[in-house]
């Protein structure tokens, strides 16, 4: 009697029509086909950011014979290393690159130390006016450089340093962005764990090198890192700062360079690859750090 009632009471299925899938079925289909979409999506952006990187590797490494004849391909018949064997023979670009390299580290380094006590001032103290320096900090976001260029080269004139190394670390030594993203890293760190060594009777600083700095690794890295791609890649400023070519900058080098070869597109490449792929490596190198930092400070 039972088994009667039980098929009796069994939803019949309409004739022709298609069998019901599990809702669990659906979804995972549905989270595979945007999967597939996103992989797809990145593959595309990624041949399109690598693009220009690799034709830049291929006009390098071609013979001058293949430039001028319009003979180049999407590679290099015979690979070469003659265009950068006449850059570096030509110009100084070793010690351009140590100018690159001791300007862009000195300035990250103080622009980290500088954005994250500014940073830890505006997220842990209270005091008046806090809120309206914040914002006018912010808002300096909105002038361009060459606003500031002439207020900027009376300043090093003044203190005695122009020409120098100085005249541009100085001047880039902090950054209203840094400020803002520091503060909204150092937010996400609970305040219980401040509350507490606070209790405990350690000031300020040591609130600040014991507890806050330890949890601000990702950060470290992501400031450090926008710093150093900034300041190696600033051309405007330090080539108003700097007045002898044995401090110049590799952006300066490069239209230095660009102005004595002419139409020599294999030197400028290669001298270009050879200023890129530091920042290409360090990117590789920190990439983990600097993914964490912007999604620990709320920035998306």
């Amino acid at each position: 009697m039972s088994a009667t009632t039980a098929r009796e009471t069994a939803p019949r299925s309409t004739p022709g029509a298609a069998p019901r899938r599990p809702a669990g079925a659906v979804r995972r289909r549905r989270e595979r086909r945007v999967a597939v979409a996103r992989t797809a999506a990145a593959v595309v952006v990624a041949l399109v950011v690598l693009a220009p990187l690799y034709w830049m590797v291929v006009v390098s490494l071609s013979t001058r014979a293949e430039l001028l004849g319009g003979q180049l391909r999407l590679w290099p018949r015979s690979l070469t290393l003659e265009n950068f064997e006449r850059v570096l023979s030509s110009f100084p670009v070793l010690t351009w690159f140590g100018n690159s390299v001791a300007i862009a580290l000195v300035t990250s380094l103080l622009t980290v130390v500088v954005n994250l006590l500014a940073g830890y001032a505006f997220a842990q103290l209270r005091f008046r006016g806090s809120s309206a320096l914040f914002l006018v900090a912010l808002a300096t976001l909105m002038l361009p450089v060459q606003v500031i260029m002439v207020a900027l080269f009376r300043l090093v004139t003044q203190l005695g340093i122009y020409g120098s190394y100085w005249a541009v670390i100085l001047p880039t030594a902090a950054s209203a962005f840094g400020i803002f993203l520091a503060r909204q890293f150092i937010l996400g760190i609970p305040r219980d764990l401040v509350e507490a060594a606070r209790i405990d009777g350690a000031g300020h600083l040591r609130v600040f090198l014991q507890v806050v700095l330890p949890l601000c690794r990702p950060l470290l890295a992501v400031l450090f890192f926008m710093s150093l791609l900034q300041t190696w890649n600033d051309f405007a400023w330090p080539l108003i700062a700097l007045r002898q070519n044995e401090l110049f900058t590799l952006p300066i080098g490069l239209l230095y360079l660009q102005g004595q070869f002419g139409a020599d597109y294999g030197g400028t490449m290669a001298f270009a690859l050879l200023s890129v792929l530091p920042m290409v490596v360090l990117f590789l190198v920190f990439q983990r750090y600097f993914v964490q930092g912007f999604a620990r400070s709320g920035i998306r």
